[in-house]
This record gives structure tokens, sequence and C-alpha cells, in this order.
């Protein structure tokens, strides 16, 4: 391995983009999680009458299940995915899309023999399958 490969991996333009999205991937998570913890986890609880959502919990034989810490970690999960999704990877598809359209499709090459069904080329006569004779029409 040369001396200068790790230099040049670590300075291409994917990796060190890589890390400002995990960063700033990691300071948006705080403030998705500080959105379902302090707002919309009370404004549920003052729904259904329960003060702290974040505490509610069943016991099964002496074991504590914490299910609302579940419910926000859902929670912050779904808007955070949301939010990533509509904000980030759809303007981003549709720009590409724009940036690069798909190219035309083929033009035939093939068509059904109306006989067997089977696939022979535009200016063939004959089906090479069943040996009958194709429309003058259909061949160009």
């Amino acid at each position: 391995m040369a001396k200068g490969d790790f230099r040049k991996f670590l300075l291409r333009g994917n990796v060190v983009d890589m890390a400002v999205g995990i960063i700033i991937g990691a300071a948006f998570a705080g403030v998705v999680n500080s959105l379902v913890k302090d707002l919309i986890t009370p404004l549920i609880a003052a729904i259904w009458g329960k003060p702290n959502f974040g505490a509610l919990s069943f016991t099964v034989h002496n074991s504590h299940f914490l299910y609302g810490n579940f419910i926000n970690a859902t929670l912050s999960f779904v808007i955070m995915a949301a939010t990533i999704f509509y904000l980030i990877v759809l303007p981003i598809n549709r720009l590409m899309a724009r940036l690069h359209p798909a190219p035309p499709p083929a033009p035939a090459v093939t068509q059904p023999c109306p006989e067997c069904l089977s696939m022979v080329p535009i200016g063939a006569r004959r089906c090479a399958f069943c040996t009958s004779a194709l429309s003058a029409a259909a061949a160009p």
C-alpha cells in the first residue's frame, strides 16, 4: 500500500460528505428527539390524561416494561424518516430526473407470431417456430 493512498481516500469527496452527513444527522436526531419528548409526547399525554407519556409502563411477573419510552423512540424515528424522505430524498430524486432524463425506449426488433405467439424478428416472413406465414403488413 502506497504512503499517500490513505490520504487520498480520506480527502475524496464522498468520505468527507459522509462524515458531514453523520454529524448533521446526529444533531438533527437531537432536535427531533427533543420535539417528540418535549412537545408531541406531552400533547398526546394531555389527550389521554397521563401527565408523563414517557413513563407509561406495565408489569408482568415482576418485570417492568416501559413502553412509553419505546413509543417516544418510534415517534422520533418516524418523524426523522419522513423529514429526510420529504425534504432530502424526494427533491434530490426530482432534480436527478431533470438533470439526467431516462433515455427513450429502443425500437422494437421483434414481433409476436399470430399463430404460436413466439417472438420473431420484425422483417421475418415466416415464423421460425411454427413456420406460419407472417402478414406483410407487420413487416416494415
